[in-house]
């Protein structure tokens, strides 16, 4: 795992646990990249972008990691 992998799964466990309101505090970058691994296109709307918008916000390195952390959530809960 590298740095970023571990900074987005951080993220996305703050909002895993603690909903809207950990998600809220975060970068939009970040905001981006943690509603993608959590599939939350309503958080997405909230900050006007689109599931494609996310995408290319992300970039090709972060969109690569996003789907091994939301498998990793998943094998956590």
């Amino acid at each position: 795992m590298n740095d970023r992998y571990e900074h987005l799964l951080r993220k996305s466990r703050d909002a895993n646990r603690g909903g809207h309101d950990a998600w809220a505090v975060q970068s939009t970058g970040e905001k981006v990249a943690v509603a993608l691994v959590l599939n939350r296109a309503d958080w997405l709307a909230e900050i006007d972008y689109t599931i494609p918008e996310a995408i290319e916000r992300s970039g090709a390195e972060w969109t690569t990691i996003i789907p091994q952390v939301a498998r990793q959530l998943i094998e956590e809960e």
